[in-house]
């Protein structure tokens, strides 16, 4: 095999994101044999991105076939890789400098000949294609990243982004793809220093800012300029990956506002618009600031409008599927605000959330969770008892009387449906007064009190866990023949099975104020030996290591809450 053919061959770029043409071939293929994208419900995982292999939109490129080579060749490969040096120079100083410098002459020309013969494109298109022939050098700066101050210290990163408002967007473009490369979590990471400096000057020159504008000029049906919104949002992620307190600023520069555009706008889906669920989910998973601001912004309307589409109707694809859990995971985000429940509850949001529990369609995996956040702690007092008053009852008692199997579509396991069922049950004992909460409690004495059965199960069944991973970590201690962090063992009790079992156990004691329902409770765990001294410890345990929810009076007084119902007990 000649050298010369080797050190110039170049594999194919096959695009991370499939196109809508191979998705569809995929559809036809494998209906049945979807990944489990239940992993979806944890924080997004890093998106991945087109490449001009195969564009976003627009006419689908076929799969290039891999090469066929002889054992003696690929031997031959080998024995070169290990002994011969690659031509050509890395890049170093002064070769950086030199390319700065001819992409300046290049930029200077362009604007020089664009100002002169502004009314004549075939005049200044020679300088256009010299200059993006100049940038497309650049790429070879994202080899070396340890030469990112340097690159800053030429003005090299303020250069390009003035190219982000050219005339011509296929320049922006190619700023943008060259961005895309430069801020590769993988490149950055090779230099520290580096990927510091880089991150500074982009925020220094406000790029977050720019590139928003340079997304609203996009048009989404020329391939190439998809190709630039996909890599923008890859820009984004980078750098929230590398500096999480940067979801802050890009979010305030324009990028959420310009997100929710993006998933109103009437097209088709595609992965752009999956891409921007997976950024949004991002954006506000752990900023307040964002979940606040998605708000003022009648976020939670639109992520509503958006989830309506699936209340009676599955998502038609993997993709599809994956995006509408990242719009759930973001409403999740968002009602963990106190200021975006009022606005969750004026936007009918739990009577949407109801529909999609009735009708059974993959919908309803996601609604559990958001009513499970929109109802919990002080601030869902106002969406438990309106969830009362729309009857919400007929709709979570069956799933909590029998949780519905699972498969390979149903993104929850028995264990999480049970935990959100509980925890919403008991956000309603705690949070509704008057007659919501007597309708509540004459839920447990209906049909021979057969709910009062049920959550003695529950307790049975989480109980059994408990203490199956206490002997686990016991058995863990005189291995390792060391003492472990109590905070750490509680947190693995809490995964273990121990979150539920409190869970249970509140509702036990809330339902229990009444002297029939007492008695039942009493009945069964005599008749199944358990004890009433067991479920107090629970909750004295739960009592004492009551999280920061809401502020320390609420604290102090769902401790003294507690504590009663525990004496009573």
């Amino acid at each position: 095999m000649d050298i010369g053919e080797l050190l110039s061959f170049k594999p194919e770029q096959t695009p991370k994101r499939p196109s809508d043409f191979e998705r569809e071939n995929q559809d036809d293929d494998d209906a049945d044999n979807s990944p489990d994208p239940s992993s979806r419900s944890q924080p997004p995982q890093k998106a991945r991105r087109s490449e001009q292999a195969t564009g976003v939109r627009g006419k689908p490129s076929l799969p290039a076939k891999e090469p066929q080579i002889t054992e003696q060749e690929r031997l031959d490969i080998l024995k070169f890789v290990e002994t011969e040096e690659p031509d050509g120079d890395v890049l170093d100083d002064s070769g950086l400098k030199k390319m700065l410098l001819l992409f300046e002459k290049r930029v200077l020309k362009n604007q020089e000949m664009r100002i002169k013969f502004p009314e004549s494109a075939e005049k200044f298109m020679e300088s256009e294609i010299e200059l993006n022939d100049a940038i497309q050098e650049m790429h070879a700066v994202a080899t070396v990243p340890d030469l990112y101050p340097l690159l800053v210290d030429l003005n090299g990163v303020a250069s390009l982004l003035e190219l982000l408002s050219h005339q011509n967007s296929d320049i922006s473009v190619a700023v943008v793809d060259l961005l895309q490369e430069l801020t590769d979590v993988d490149i950055l990471h090779e230099s520290m220093d580096g990927a510091e400096t880089l991150i500074e000057a982009l925020r220094k020159q406000q790029a977050a800012g720019l590139l928003v504008q340079n997304l609203e000029r996009l048009d989404e049906s020329v391939k190439e300029e998809a190709d630039g919104v996909h890599n923008t949002l890859a820009i984004f992620e980078n750098l929230i990956e590398i500096k999480s307190d940067i979801a802050n600023e890009v979010a305030a520069q324009g990028l959420l506002q310009w997100i929710l555009k993006r998933l109103r706008a009437k097209m088709p889906f595609d992965a752009n618009k999956l891409y921007c669920s997976e950024i949004l989910s991002i954006l506000v998973q752990d900023t307040n600031e964002n979940r606040i601001l998605l708000g003022n912004i009648d976020g939670i309307d639109v992520l509503l409008q958006q989830l309506a589409a699936y209340k009676r109707h599955d998502p038609s694809s993997a993709e599809e599927q994956e995006f509408m859990e990242n719009l759930f995971n973001s409403l999740c985000s968002a009602l963990m605000a106190k200021e975006n429940r009022e606005k969750f509850l004026k936007g009918e949001g739990l009577q949407l959330m109801n529909l999609m529990l009735r009708e059974k369609k993959l919908s309803r995996n996601g609604s559990l969770k958001v009513l499970d956040h929109a109802m919990s702690g002080p601030d869902g007092r106002d969406n438990c008892n309106k969830f009362v008053d729309i009857l919400g009852l007929r709709t979570i008692f069956p799933l909590f009387m029998k949780t519905p199997k699972r498969n390979k579509k149903r993104l929850l396991s028995t264990d999480e449906h049970e935990e959100h069922i509980v925890s919403i049950i008991a956000s309603m004992l705690r949070n509704c007064k008057g007659s919501q909460r007597q309708r509540l409690l004459a839920k447990f004495t209906e049909n021979d009190y057969e709910k009062v059965e049920r959550i003695m199960e529950l307790h049975r069944k989480y109980l059994d866990k408990v203490e199956a991973m206490d002997r686990e970590i016991d058995q863990q201690m005189r291995a390792d023949d060391e003492e472990q962090d109590d905070d750490m063992t509680y947190v693995k009790r809490l995964s273990g099975g121990l979150f539920t079992l409190q869970l249970v156990d509140y509702i036990i004691l809330e339902i229990s104020c009444t002297d029939v329902v007492k008695q039942r409770v009493v009945k069964i765990l005599n008749l199944h030996n358990g004890s009433m001294k067991m479920i107090r410890n629970v909750m004295r345990e739960f009592a004492g290591n009551l999280g920061d929810a809401g502020d320390s009076d609420w604290r102090e007084q769902e401790q003294s809450h507690i504590l009663q119902l525990i004496d009573r007990f």
